[in-house]
């Protein structure tokens, strides 16, 4: 559910202190038209800035479904003020969504055409203020989430290695961290994955591996009989996907799922009764 005053906060800043622009009378009907191909993701967004202004909404899609170009995927009805005071505001918010929904949904494409397990995650490079958004277009586009923030889980990264050693620094968060938190730990060579897993790792990060490399980490994963997941993340691409998935890596996870997507081409048209 987006909050009342998050959607006050979008409208004012395009709106600004004197919006003369949107001073149109009467009564109009609009929709919401995708004008390329792409999967859909945001509506829930869109829905609640019309709601908010006494818009009549009503989706003709799901997120998470495909449209063609050309296709309607939501429709208004209300006071024509109201509507084109929201109509910019929900076209970027879907249009931002659905580039995301769409870019993940070819990611888990490649993925699953070399292996139906791996799975395709975003990280925490996500827009300030939009990241359930951003989140749950992943979602739409058949991707996880990965942590939602800091609290979902503990990531011990190389400058914490850096700081009290690998096991040193396992032990350490493991210390702190409650019996439902899962510990990933982010390792740069193949040589150091199965010793992560070995200090009580839950989840071994493969981090800037090539390929090659990765596949060899999870083969000495596999060789030290290791109960853990292995992820492949750090400047991963869409184009890289398959090679990646080859590797035998339970998850891929890509920042540019959400902080690199192309936004989807869509227009709001509206037109008086």
């Amino acid at each position: 559910m987006i909050p009342d005053s998050t959607i006050e906060r979008w409208l004012q800043e395009d709106l600004g202190h004197h919006d003369v622009t949107n001073h149109v009378p009467g009564e109009t009907q609009g929709r919401l038209v995708a004008k390329e191909d792409g999967v859909v993701a945001g509506l829930d967004a869109a829905t609640a800035v019309f709601e908010y202004l006494d818009v009549d909404v009503e989706t003709t899609v799901e997120n998470g479904d495909r449209a063609d170009a050309g296709d309607v995927v939501l429709r208004t009805d209300g006071p024509a003020q109201e509507t084109l005071r929201g109509e910019r505001v929900a076209v970027n918010i879907t249009g931002h969504a659905s580039g995301v929904a769409t870019k993940t949904r070819e990611a888990v494409k490649r993925a699953r055409e070399v292996d139906e397990s791996v799975r395709i995650a975003c990280t925490r490079k996500t827009t300030p203020g939009l990241r359930g958004i951003e989140k749950r277009a992943v979602v739409a586009g058949g991707g996880d989430t990965h942590r939602l923030d800091l609290s979902h889980m503990v990531m011990v990264k190389d400058n914490h290695v850096a700081e009290m050693g690998l096991t040193g620094a396992i032990k350490h968060f493991r210390e702190r961290a409650s019996f439902t938190t899962k510990i990933e730990v982010e390792v740069e060579s193949p040589e150091d994955a199965p010793r992560a897993a070995e200090a009580g790792a839950d989840i071994v990060l493969l981090d800037n591996l090539s390929p090659d490399e990765t596949e060899r980490a999870v083969e000495r994963l596999r060789a030290a009989e290791a109960d853990v997941l292995a992820e492949a993340s750090g400047g991963i691409t869409v184009a890289d996907v398959p090679d990646y998935a080859a590797t035998g890596v339970d998850v891929i996870s890509m920042g540019s799922l959400t902080h690199s997507a192309q936004t989807l081409d869509l227009s709001f048209r509206s037109g008086g009764l």
